[in-house]
Parts: structure tokens; sequence; C-alpha cells
């Protein structure tokens, strides 16, 4: 084996395209072209002498040669991405991609941000908000270096670290509230939720199962589904339903009492936070940032006064 002549270009080549799964990915990573990745895989696949992927439709999984490569030359580049990175490993610059939900948007990422952008100034920072389900996904495909999601993440790619929870609440206009406990619930008001693949949809159906709402017909309402927090937070406030929402987002309409609790909906669980990153991430930017987001505490956000709900002030 010719090893003098393996460069490091061909290691982290190697490693992108086994964590991303296709060559074009890792391209676009590496900011170059497939050609000159697949150029780079050839001339390492000659140097060991042995093929290192096989191609499983449009994907690339590795032999047991490449696994093996991989296994051995993974601590030793991130090693040395560090040396070359300084002591934080950050003076370099390069973008990092952040993906998170509403909730963290509208709670901890704006802080955390401002303070990264202060202590990283070489750094910029891409920012995509979108459900916990679809930022998995991307962030799997190496499409989003760091995720902050809802609820527990569990896959054996990735490295999650909890972050904190946060209160849910049952929600509607006075006006609503007050026809719920008039009409005993015969109006028919539609309850709002997140997709059925979030994390808030489970913990409102099953709270809705095992209190004393589900006898006042609530259980039997239709439930309409939303990609949009903050939009639902307006058609409920509007009138348009019932709402179960993070107290992060609407402690001022609390306050201000255009939005009420429902009576018997008080003890709804907090849904909880991970921040992640791929178990096998070795950009020292990356790693810096995921250590800084592991410290934060999502719930430790200023909380309104509770607001009553006597259903005088419908």
């Amino acid at each position: 084996m010719a090893i003098s002549r393996i460069a490091f270009y061909h290691l982290e080549t190697l490693l992108w395209i086994a964590r991303l799964g296709t060559f074009g990915a890792a391209a676009e990573r590496l900011n170059t072209t497939q050609p000159a990745i697949s150029a780079r895989v050839r001339e390492l696949e000659n140097m060991v002498g042995r093929p290192l992927f096989r191609r499983d439709g449009r994907t690339m999984t590795l032999t047991p040669a490449g696994r093996h490569l991989v296994r051995e030359s993974e601590p030793l580049v991130a090693r040395f991405l560090h040396i070359l990175g300084g002591a934080e490993g950050t003076e370099t610059g390069g973008i990092v991609r952040i993906g998170a939900g509403e909730i963290a948007a509208a709670s901890c990422l704006p802080g955390f941000v401002a303070e990264l952008q202060r202590e990283l100034p070489n750094i910029s920072l891409e920012i995509e908000i979108a459900l916990t389900a679809d930022l998995i996904q991307q962030i799997l495909a190496g499409r989003t270096d760091l995720v902050f999601g809802a609820g527990r993440i569990a896959h054996p790619a990735l490295r999650t670290v909890p972050i904190g929870a946060v209160d849910l609440l049952l929600l509607a206009n006075p006006e609503t509230v007050a026809h719920l406990h008039a009409d005993r619930g015969n109006r028919n008001f539609p309850i709002w939720s997140l997709s059925s693949h979030s994390p808030l949809y489970q913990i409102m159906k099953d709270a809705i199962a095992r209190s004393g709402l589900a006898s006042s017909g609530l259980a039997s309402r239709s439930v309409n589904l939303c990609n949009n927090a903050r939009m639902m937070i307006d058609i409920v406030r509007a009138g348009g339903g019932i709402g179960i929402f993070p107290r992060s987002m609407v402690q001022q309409l609390l306050a201000e009492g255009s939005l009420m609790q429902i009576p018997g909906a008080s003890d709804l669980p907090p849904v909880e936070f991970q921040v992640a990153i791929r178990a096998a991430e070795m950009d020292p930017a990356i790693l810096h940032i995921f250590e800084r987001a592991s410290r934060l505490d999502i719930s430790d956000v200023p909380r309104a006064t509770p607001v009553g709900t006597a259903l005088a002030r419908g």
C-alpha cells in the first residue's frame, strides 16, 4: 500500500461520503464537485488496493475494507481538524446550519444565536425553522448540522443532550371558553395541533383522554393540523377553536386576556427538548456550538402571571 501518497483530503472525503451516503452530498459539504469526489475515491481505492464503496441504489455503501478504514481514520481526522482549528477549532470560519422548531425559535434560540455571533464572528449561521421530524431527516442527510428538537430523539446515528422542557397549555379565547361552559360541549369548536408527528399532538390526545374533558365532548371534536404554531395561535385567538400551545409563545396573550386556559386542562405534561448532532461529527465548529447548546435550559424563560379562567371574563 502506497500509504505515503494518501492526503488528508482523501480521508476527509471518505468520511463525509460514509456519513452522508452519496458523492453529491459529500461534494456539497466539501464545497467541490461530484467528479472531484469521484476522482478522490478512485485515487484512494488505488492506494489501498481494494474497493471502499459499493453502489446501493442512489447511496454508496461501505465495503468491509471501507468500514475498517473509516473506523481507524475517523479519530485521526477529528484530531487533525482540532489542531488546524486552534484552541476552540473555530477560528477558520465556515457555515454552520442550525435547525429548530418554532418553540425553540421563540424561546432560547434568539439569545443563543446572538451570543454565538459575538463569540464566533468568523462563523456564518444558516437557520431553518421546521418540525422536528423534518429536521431529523435533514441532519441524517447532512443538510443540517445541529438541531433543537421537541421530544426525545433516539437514533443510533445521532448524539443528543437534553436542554429542559416547556410548559404546555390548552387554550381558547374568552368567548370560546364561555361557550364551552354554557353549551356543555354541544357547540363544535375544533382543536388545533401541530402535525401528528409532533410530540404536542400526542400530548394533547393523551391529556384529553385522561381528564374530565372527555365527558364534555371535547374528545370527539375534530382535530385540525397546521405546521405553523403562530398561525394556530392567531386562529384560536380569533375564535376559531381550541389549541395546545407552549407557554413561552403565548404568555403575553395570557397576560392581556385574549387567550385563556380551558377549565380542567391545567395539568398537561411539559414537552422535552434536546439538541442533536451526528454521532460521528468531526467539525470543530459544530462540536463547539453543540457544547455551548448543551448548556442551555429552554425552560429558563420569563413567565407571565397565570391568567384565571373565570367565566365572568367571557
